[in-house]
């Protein structure tokens, strides 16, 4: 499920404002509905009141009168429902509509309705009625008693019985020193499906033009923030300033592209100084080191000036080592697409010409892109290392879901995991027996990290469970 979620701003945002306005918008036409069906609640307790009111002086409430009065009728409406009901099926004739009995008209198992019954008590109170007892209860029109005793007698008005919806509202009132019942009867129709259309048109209408102008004002927010946000991955990928982003937006915004602007060229401007530095150090270092390197070759002393050529040596790779490190992340030329299996072979060949003991344990056709003379580096000191700490070394090439691993092994004494993070920092050399001797100035494995952060990878090291270590270089696969 979280994977369907969306991941931008503007999705997110677009989502707990559509949820929100859903929930609002639900909640409103409930309310709605709600109204409608009080105002039909009102309407049939009004007509209830009515028919109560009306009946109240009536002495006549037999069947056989009510069937005298249908009959009488009969001449204004061949349904038998009188003018009342012409065209609508909501309403009763009169004389069905309010009657009198000796006994209450509720029938073995029906509930009342309190509601309706207050609702009625109030209107009855606002014409100076008060009744001893009053009872309202529904009940589906064909369970009627006597409707359906009518219907038995007269074809046409059980017809029109079948065709009428909505259940029977019975309201029944008792006066005080009154004995019999007064019995109102009237159709509580269902709510009209146009008045729900209605309600849930409005509903969608006001969701789709909230939650269009909701985007439309989110768009205008989040479109400089993504533009900004490639910019920043760009500058962070390749640290070369291109033209400043047009400020845009909101305030906020707008001064937060600004302040970005400011901020890369500065930054970039550091770091052409840092190359111009770097470069003039090299220089003006190298330059005496060759010189020395000259001129140690008049110390007759053969092991003084071996000691002498090492010393400097030592110094010139250390220098390399910096310079590599500070240059890593500047390269002019964009990643190519470099066949894997290839390069490994290249570098480990390298190797065995040199007579070392470097094999390929393992290798699958992979492509990756990369920067090919910075990988080959970081290769070279993963091997490097391995060789000077494990006397031999094991290269691996595998497929790990999207990503290339490249794995080197040694029997060496592997590092104790508690150092196994600050072995990545520069100029760490680990227990002892890692000194200068051993070579390196203990860049090797900095440089090789800084490498595979520049290529969207990393570096992962791990003790192996027989003997030595395994080092991983974790490059994306090209897609």
């Amino acid at each position: 499920m979280p994977r369907l979620l969306p991941k931008s701003l503007l999705g997110q945002s677009l989502l707990a404002i559509a949820v929100t306005l859903l929930i609002g918008q639900a909640v409103s036409g409930l309310l709605l509905y709600r109204a409608v069906e009080e105002r039909r609640d009102t309407a049939s307790a009004n007509a209830a009141a009515f028919h109560l009111l009306r009946t109240a002086s009536r002495d006549e409430g037999s069947v056989r009168a009510i069937r005298r009065a249908l009959r009488r009728r009969e001449a204004d409406s061949p349904f038998g429902l009188g003018r009342q009901s012409r065209g609508s099926g909501r309403h009763l004739p009169p004389p069905v509509s309010g009657t009198l009995a000796d006994a209450s008209p509720l029938l073995p198992g029906e509930e009342r309705d309190p509601a309706a019954e207050g609702r009625l008590r109030e209107i009855l109170a606002r014409q100076g009625i008060v009744a001893d007892e009053l009872q309202v209860t529904l009940r589906p029109i064909e369970s009627d008693p006597l409707l359906a005793e009518i219907a038995q007698v007269r074809p046409r008005f059980r017809a029109r019985m079948a065709d009428t919806q909505g259940d029977l509202l019975v309201a029944a009132m008792r006066q005080p020193g009154e004995e019999r019942w007064i019995v109102a009867r009237t159709v509580r129709p269902p709510v009209e499906s146009g008045a729900l259309l209605l309600i849930a048109g409005q509903t969608v209408l006001l969701f789709l033009v909230l939650l269009g102008g909701t985007y439309l004002v989110l768009r205008r927010i989040t479109r400089p923030l993504a533009r900004l946000t490639r910019r920043v991955e760009s500058f962070a990928r390749t640290q070369h300033a291109g033209e400043p982003l047009p400020p845009e937006g909101p305030e906020d915004v707008s001064r937060l592209i600004a302040a970005h602007n400011m901020l890369e060229s500065r930054i970039a401007s550091l770091l052409d100084e840092k190359d111009v530095m770097l470069g003039a150090i090299g220089h003006d270092l190298k330059t005496p080191l060759s010189a020395l390197r000259v001129r140690i070759e008049s110390v007759s002393d053969e092991t003084q000036r071996a000691r002498m050529a090492e010393t400097i040596e030592d110094l010139r790779r250390s220098l390399d080592d910096i310079l590599s490190l500070a240059r890593i992340g500047r390269a002019k030329d964009p990643p190519e697409a470099v066949q894997l299996s290839a390069l490994v072979a290249s570098v480990v060949e390298e190797f065995e010409d040199m007579g070392k003991p470097v094999a390929i344990a393992h290798s699958e056709r992979l492509v990756a892109p990369a920067q090919v003379t910075w990988l080959r580096r970081a290769l070279r000191n993963l091997i490097g290392n391995a060789l000077r700490y494990g006397e031999a070394a094991q290269v691996s090439l595998a497929r790990e879901g999207d990503m290339a691993v490249i794995a080197v092994e040694d029997e060496g004494p592997g590092i104790p995991p508690e150092e196994m993070a600050a072995m990545l920092e520069p100029f760490r050399r680990g227990e002892a027996s890692r000194n200068r001797d051993t070579g390196g100035a203990g860049l090797g494995l900095t440089i090789t990290r800084a490498i595979m952060r520049e290529h969207g990878g990393e570096l992962l090291l791990s003790n192996r469970a027989e003997r030595g270590l395994r080092a991983e270089m974790r490059l994306p696969l090209a897609r």
